[in-house]
């Protein structure tokens, strides 16, 4: 199985001030999530990241993201999700995308990246919403170890939802059947993630049903 955020990061145990929800920008395409414990809209920087935005965005359109789970859940640090279905189990992805970490956006607290594994260039669908700042986890050098993980976006609405998620109950479960730590025990669903219409444009058309 593909490691998924690197196994190696330790969890960041300080607590951040709480930090208001971002400021919306019309002008930024934004994304929004309906998950089994609320909505969350996500607000996506194709300035700073748009090879990730583009990745990100091919996913939401084609419906990929629909019937997915929030499998990996660590509270203090962040909640991880877009990969496995509500079996656990893996779905295939695309081409990953290269790393755009250098971009000067930071892992704070409601900014989404992408997860990954210890090859900087490998992030495909899956990604995660840091729950507070994680400074450790941005871009210093472009070597093995200092890459980080490319933000692409913030969340401008949801935030309680996403403390919610943080704050469910974990234990040991399984994914693609291998034993795996921080599965929530209640499975959190994201029923769907649409593009949020831009006011005067024409409402993006609905994904085509994926074959089951």
């Amino acid at each position: 199985m593909r490691r998924l955020l690197a196994t190696l990061l330790a969890p960041c145990l300080a607590l951040s001030l709480a930090a208001p929800v971002a400021a919306a920008d019309d002008s930024k395409v934004k994304v929004a999530l309906d998950t089994s414990l609320g909505k969350i809209v996500l607000q996506l920087d194709q300035d700073k990241a748009p090879l990730t935005v583009a990745s990100f965005l091919s996913y939401v359109d084609d419906g990929f993201y629909d019937g997915t789970v929030f499998h990996r859940v660590i509270p203090s640090f962040m909640i991880q999700g877009g990969g496995f279905d509500q079996q656990h189990q893996q779905k295939q992805t695309k081409a990953p995308v290269k790393n755009e970490a250098n971009n000067g956006l930071r892992n704070v607290r409601g900014s989404i990246a992408m997860a990954r594994t210890s090859d900087p260039h490998s992030a495909t669908a899956q990604f995660f919403i840091n729950t507070v700042n994680n400074r450790s986890l941005d871009h210093t050098s472009p070597t093995p170890n200092g890459w980080g993980y490319t933000v692409f976006g913030q969340v401008v609405e949801g935030m309680d939802v996403i403390d919610r998620i943080s704050a469910t109950r974990t234990g040991q479960g399984r994914l693609n059947g291998h034993p795996a730590p921080d599965v929530p025990v209640l499975p959190i669903l994201i029923n769907s993630a649409r593009r949020v219409p831009v006011p005067g444009m024409p409402a993006e058309p609905e994904p085509a049903k994926q074959p089951k």
